[in-house]
């Protein structure tokens, strides 16, 4: 009698312990659920009722995020969004990104107007995009420009001879996989190489001209890669004039006809970083043990989320790395 005692004893500690697992099973899944959405931008969207002005914030090194244009093709698409602010603090990046998000923001253009304000810094990529919106405001203090295009590889030819290391190569072809990291490039390669920077740079020239509705000659003149303060770039009609957001918000209301009662809300791309559960964790205490209660729930499909990681590569359009 006392085995029976004991083992309904056990039996009802054990449904406690299944029930305790169970509940916290599902907290976990719902802060997943909730940070994931967060992170995605979701909840800010559920929380812009009507009209608005969207807040666009790039900043860092610019890469041609696929997440922050699908946003801007939202953006663009959306009836609520009357206008953007783009909020610019950038050294640059890769020429491609720029001229990804570039050619973004000019398809908003298109249908609704876009201001820049540059905070600390839009250069290079940087001042790409925002020669892309229809007006330029920066502080006094800013830094803007650096127009030009850069192409950099690593060097350790000494460093191999040194240590005694041969780098034997067999090519199909004497420009391939010029430059090379392993010797001393040929000087048809630097050729090759230069002609590639600089028809890249005659198109960011042509760009700048173009929008800044400048000469050619006048544009080069400001394109010898140099950066500079949002003072001189206002002088050098690089930026329309000296400001905050509360500026670029004016603009619009003055000369786009925008309600000056318009919120400015933010609008954000989903960041992995901003994850903050460990999602592979999640999948296995949630999907190893038994997953009958989750049907039609692939738990492959979570770490999809997470893109894999982009990397700086190609020719560069950057201030200071």
């Amino acid at each position: 009698m006392a085995l029976d005692i004991d083992a309904i004893l056990d039996r009802r500690r054990l449904r406690r312990k299944l029930t305790f697992w169970r509940i916290a099973a599902l907290l976990v899944l719902s802060v997943a659920i909730v940070a994931t959405l967060s992170a995605s931008g979701l909840f800010d969207t559920l929380t812009k009722p009507g009209a608005h002005i969207a807040r666009v914030s790039i900043s860092g090194t610019i890469y041609e995020d696929r997440n922050l244009l699908r946003m801007l093709d939202k953006i663009k698409e959306s009836d609520e969004v009357k206008g953007v602010i783009l909020s610019m603090d950038s050294p640059g990046g890769t020429t491609a990104g720029g001229e990804a998000i570039y050619e973004a923001v000019r398809a908003i253009s298109e249908k609704k107007p876009v201001v820049t304000s540059v905070k600390t810094l839009a250069a290079s990529a940087g001042y790409m995009i925002a020669a892309g919106s229809d007006h330029i405001i920066a502080r006094r203090t800013s830094i803007v420009g650096s127009i030009g295009v850069i192409f950099q590889y690593p060097q350790a030819s000494e460093l191999l001879d040194k240590i005694g290391v041969s780098i034997e190569e067999i090519k199909s072809s004497p420009l391939k996989a010029e430059p090379s990291p392993f010797h001393i490039p040929p000087p048809e390669a630097e050729v090759v190489i230069k002609e590639l920077i600089t028809d890249t740079y005659y198109w960011f020239v042509d760009l700048v001209a173009e929008r800044r509705q400048m000469s050619r000659d006048d544009a080069l003149l400001l394109s010898d890669g140099r950066v500079f303060s949002g003072d001189r770039g206002l002088k050098n009609k690089l930026v329309d004039a000296l400001g905050g957001e509360t500026a670029a918000k004016d603009w619009l209301v003055s000369e786009k006809g925008l309600d000056k009662d318009l919120k400015v809300n933010d609008w954000k791309p989903f960041d992995p970083n901003q994850s903050y559960l460990n999602l592979q964790a999640v999948k296995q205490w949630l999907f190893e043990g038994d997953a009958s209660s989750l049907k039609g729930v692939n738990p492959e499909n979570l770490p999809a989320i997470v893109p894999k990681r982009l990397f700086l590569d190609g020719l560069l359009s950057i201030w200071h790395k």
